[in-house]
């Protein structure tokens, strides 16, 4: 029984995408390199559709796995992503008036990496209180302080720092944690204005979780079968 189901992918009931407005996208890596994608819908955490072995920093595999979205029907309002540039370009290319959250989660997790746990300057110490901030806005009043401390921040430390050419690790951390910040500040609160938008990927990486464990208890799978593994998950477990 097995092997019929892994001989073969399941025969998909044409989806009404239309119906379907706020996104949260993601991939995860199962075997460096190979990995998969999913599409979840923010609503009700139920999986719209994934597919395995393609990267997330393939360009012309996203447009392809986008592309076939767009001519079912998919008329997007927002994704929720967490900010890979090759997915914001295809996604852009594709929807142009598309609303882009950028995960928070995402954004305060590696902010937080960059600028350590205890920093030793001035600078790292209070871009790391600004990180800390990140997920806890829920109003345009907190949106505006913060964005308040984030411009005062810049312009006592961060064109400075921007403008050093020093090779250090934590230097070169705190430069790459500035320059992160700066990129995603367009994007991460267009939730104040959609209480619909998520704030993270939170519910994909959760079902990440569970497909992973499942997956785990199968290692015998041969490689060519994979694909339709997956499939078959995504098809029996869609949340």
């Amino acid at each position: 029984m097995i092997n019929h189901y892994l001989k073969q992918t399941p025969v998909e009931s044409i989806m009404r995408l239309a119906q379907y407005r706020h996104f949260v996208f993601d991939g995860t890596f199962l075997h460096r390199p190979r990995s998969l994608v999913a599409l979840m819908d923010a609503q009700t955490h139920t999986l719209i559709t994934g597919q395995y072995n393609i990267p997330e920093n393939s360009e012309s595999k996203l447009m392809e796995y986008f592309a076939g979205l767009k001519q079912a029907g998919l008329n997007p309002d927002s994704f929720t992503i967490d900010g890979n540039p090759q997915v914001m370009k295809v996604l852009r290319r594709l929807w142009p008036e598309v609303m882009i959250q950028r995960c928070l989660v995402h954004i305060q997790r590696q902010g937080l990496s960059w600028c350590r746990t205890s920093p030793r300057t001035v600078y790292g110490r209070w871009l790391r209180n600004i990180f800390l901030q990140v997920t806890k806005i829920r109003t345009p009043a907190e949106r505006d302080e913060f964005l308040k401390t984030v411009s005062y921040w810049e312009a006592n430390y961060g064109s400075k720092i921007g403008a050093r050419y020093e090779r250090g690790h934590v230097f070169s951390d705190i430069k790459r944690a500035r320059s992160m910040l700066l990129r995603a500040l367009p994007d991460m609160f267009h939730y104040l204005d959609n209480p619909l938008i998520p704030i993270s990927t939170n519910g994909l990486e959760g079902y990440f979780s569970r497909l992973k464990a499942h997956y785990r208890q199968h290692r015998g799978i041969r490689k060519e079968k994979h694909k339709y593994y997956f499939q078959w998950y995504f098809h029996f477990v869609p949340k």
